[in-house]
């Protein structure tokens, strides 16, 4: 089963990533330069372009990268790639990004993640960084037959519309479906509060509303939780207690865990089902997950800001406008 996202073959994007080492396991591109947003710039020509690799060995990645393009990592090329790949992967959210990087007449900015740590995020949530922009639509530019990778990716998918079953009310349509959704990776992000348009949920789903229906239409007809009326765009699921509880108890490990925190008082260390058991039968059962996913999103989104102060590269100084032919 192929990836349920946006297939993007466009060749300028495949042509940007042939200035990269071609070890990548999944590489896509997202963002306002990729797709339409109410309020971006009419042309997405100006637009930064946002780039996701995934890579098997980040090492020998970074040891190939740092050789093809250097000037793209910040002081801490200085150290080497395994200081790079530690960086990585202990800080943040597991990625590491070299920023407004001139390329083939583009500027861009591109992320390298392990794919075991991306696989980890995908199924359980950890810190929802790559995990979320993967429940919006992305351009795939490059997937290898990877069994693990294909079926995180898909239940990524799952626990999105299962999360955002759970903060609906009982009847609501695909657009209310597909704003809750895009907004599960900004809940608890402080850049929303500080800079980020407050619109930004509503001005990303708008325009892509197909984009929307081809993620997940197909797992909606099959999904035995909810009655999707597709001719109507509406959808009803079970709010039972008995239905809220299955829900809570297919949702991803780490959210099951920081519900169980918010909920569980001191000393009494119940196990997650009976926490769980507790919360599907409160009428606030979606404001607590609401919160759960609040304390994941703000935890990585701190530190992956944090860390991109010390990763920003020496581009970063430059001006968007700059272009250059290659990296």
């Amino acid at each position: 089963m192929a990836l349920p996202a946006i297939q993007g073959t466009g060749y300028h994007f495949r042509r940007i990533l042939s200035y990269f080492p071609q070890d990548i396991s999944l590489a896509f591109a997202y963002g306002s330069a990729v797709f339409k947003q109410i309020g971006a710039a009419q042309s997405n020509a100006k637009n930064m372009v946002d780039f996701v690799f995934a890579v098997d060995d980040p090492i020998t990645w970074h040891t190939m990268n740092l050789m093809q393009n250097r000037s793209h990592y910040s002081v801490l090329k200085y150290l080497g790639p395994k200081k790079i790949s530690t960086v990585q992967n202990k800080y943040g959210a597991g990625v590491y990004y070299n920023t407004l990087v001139p390329c083939d007449g583009k500027v861009i900015k591109y992320g390298i993640v392990s794919t075991d740590t991306l696989i980890e995020d995908l199924l359980h949530w950890k810190t929802l960084y790559i995990a979320g922009r993967l429940h919006k639509p992305v351009k795939i530019l490059l997937q290898k037959e990877n069994g693990r990778l294909q079926t995180a990716l898909t239940t990524n998918l799952k626990s999105a519309l299962t999360a955002s079953f759970l903060m609906l009310p009982e009847s609501f349509t695909e657009e209310d479906l597909y704003l809750q959704i895009a907004g599960l990776s900004y809940s608890g992000d402080f850049r929303m509060i500080i800079g980020e348009d407050k619109a930004k949920v509503l001005n990303i789903v708008r325009p892509n509303l197909e984009h929307f229906r081809k993620l997940y239409s197909n797992i909606l007809q099959e999904c035995p939780q909810a009655v999707y009326k597709q001719a109507h765009g509406k959808i009803e699921v079970d709010k039972s207690p008995e239905g809220q509880f299955l829900q809570l108890m297919s949702l991803p490990k780490h959210l099951q865990q920081n519900i169980t925190y918010l909920v569980d008082q001191p000393g009494r260390n119940r196990d997650v089902e009976e926490v769980l058991l507790q919360v599907a039968q409160d009428p606030d059962c979606g404001n607590v997950v609401q919160q759960a996913l609040f304390g994941i999103v703000k935890s990585s989104s701190l530190s992956q800001s944090a860390k991109g102060v010390v990763t920003a590269g020496k581009s970063s100084t430059s001006s968007p406008q700059i272009t250059l032919h290659a990296c």
